[in-house]
């Protein structure tokens, strides 16, 4: 295996220092990030990290780990918060956020969809309510396009005919009323016959520990509590569930420029800021109308199963043409297994290296315990994938052999601490 540690020193100064703020292009607003940079908080990663360590079989990966073990940690850009610090906290509330911030994620995301009255708000979907928030147990459940309806089952009272379903989207209430609503754990239980038991979903390996009354925040809200927090934004612009123009005037493109529209009116630097869609459409038009947010614009690669590989792949020599410089697949499409066994770096891996992207990739600690091969973000490598330390494992290959610049994660404390070790 490689180890260039070139390629995360590159990672870091290309996604901004560990320590200083990174110096701003002309026209550059000084309202930020100075107050938060100043102000960083004291990074604490906890246990997990540790533990994990614990988990690899023994070896050069896991020797210089365990030698990083009473090292300072500092807040990282390789540390990407996906929807906040989600392996524990609800998603896309303040409290996860805050979590991720303090667990040293230099970046964290906010997902951007929009209200009926045409305010963004950080969700990770339009028509995710009834599994992310309380909606269902509040006045506004009337709301909902999709009611809930209970799990029907057989004559012998445990075979499951037809799970339980609901369909709640921010689309249908005003910001007002979005903010009264509660962050809850993603999820729903489909054997479900009331509401309550519907949203007590929680996947076995999450905690309902700091599940109460998560706070939801707009998108401006966001930006503000990341300018406090001194981490830079990532947004991704999210596919609406409503057919656009949204009520006839509301355009795809007005959605696009509405969402840059509040980093610039926020004063925050376009160094900072890392604008996200999976629609290359959305990323050409702020490269093309908003260059300086575009230079940073992240195309996301929506390849779900190797099939969608070779596409993705021949798509990149137009993307490139076209000024798009940051692509994100999902991890397990820049890895594969050589004939012995190893994580190796995958073609689209290659063949995006050899195109000139930068490379971010998603989401590490979102699988599990990893006892059951891993699925679908180690569908590549499921074979090598036996147990909690493979986390690890794989990231390591991305770091130092695919050479991406960040990593999106659930639990930020796992990515802080080994781009602390070996940044």
């Amino acid at each position: 295996m490689k180890h260039p540690t070139a390629v995360l020193l590159l990672a870091l100064s290309t996604l901004g220092s560990l320590a200083t703020p990174p110096a701003r292009a002309h026209g550059d607003d000084d309202r930020w990030p100075q107050q938060g940079w100043r102000d960083s908080l004291n990074v604490q990663v906890g246990p997990r990290p540790y533990y994990l360590i614990d988990q690899l079989a023994d070896g050069p990966l896991k020797s210089r780990l365990q030698a990083c073990s009473n090292k300072p940690l500092r807040k990282t850009d390789f540390s990407i918060g996906h929807r906040g610090a989600a392996l524990q906290f609800p998603e896309h509330t303040k409290e996860s956020y805050e979590a991720a911030a303090r667990m040293g994620a230099g970046i964290v995301e906010c997902d951007v969809t929009f209200t009926k009255d045409r305010e963004l708000v950080c969700r990770h979907a339009q028509n995710d309510l009834h599994t992310s928030t309380n909606i269902l147990a509040t006045p506004l459940a009337s709301t909902c396009i999709k009611p809930f309806v209970p799990a029907t089952f057989a004559a012998d009272g445990t075979t499951l005919l037809t799970p339980a379903t609901a369909e709640c989207r921010t689309s249908e209430i005003t910001l007002a009323e979005f903010k009264t609503l509660k962050g809850k754990m993603d999820g729903a239980n489909p054997r479900a016959t009331t509401v309550a038991q519907y949203l007590k979903g929680t996947a076995d390996w999450r905690t309902e520990a700091y599940a109460p009354g998560g706070t939801l925040l707009s998108h401006k809200e966001s930006i503000e509590l990341f300018k406090k927090l001194g981490v830079g934004m990532t947004p991704e612009l999210k596919s609406p569930s409503v057919t656009m123009p949204f009520e006839g005037t509301y355009t795809q493109q007005a959605y696009a420029q509405q969402m840059i529209d509040d980093y610039k009116r926020a004063g925050v630097s376009p160094r900072r800021v890392w604008p996200q869609s999976f629609n290359i459409d959305d990323v050409y038009y702020w490269i093309d109308n908003e260059p300086r947010f575009g230079k940073q614009a992240v195309a996301l690669s929506a390849v779900n199963v190797p099939a969608d590989v070779p596409a993705a792949i021949a798509a990149l020599p137009a993307m490139r043409a076209k000024g798009v410089r940051i692509v994100a697949p999902p991890t397990w499409a820049l890895v594969t297994l050589d004939a012995q066994g190893n994580i190796v770096p995958s073609e689209y891996a290659k063949a995006a290296r050899q195109q000139g992207f930068d490379i971010i990739s998603w989401t590490l600690e979102r699988s599990g315990t990893l006892t059951d091969g891993g699925g679908y973000y180690f569908q590549s490598i499921a074979a090598a994938t036996k147990g909690p330390g493979d986390y690890l494992r794989l990231m390591d290959v991305l770091a130092r052999d695919v050479g991406i610049i960040g990593l999106f994660t659930d639990w930020p404390g796992t990515v802080t601490y080994y781009a602390n070790c070996f940044g």
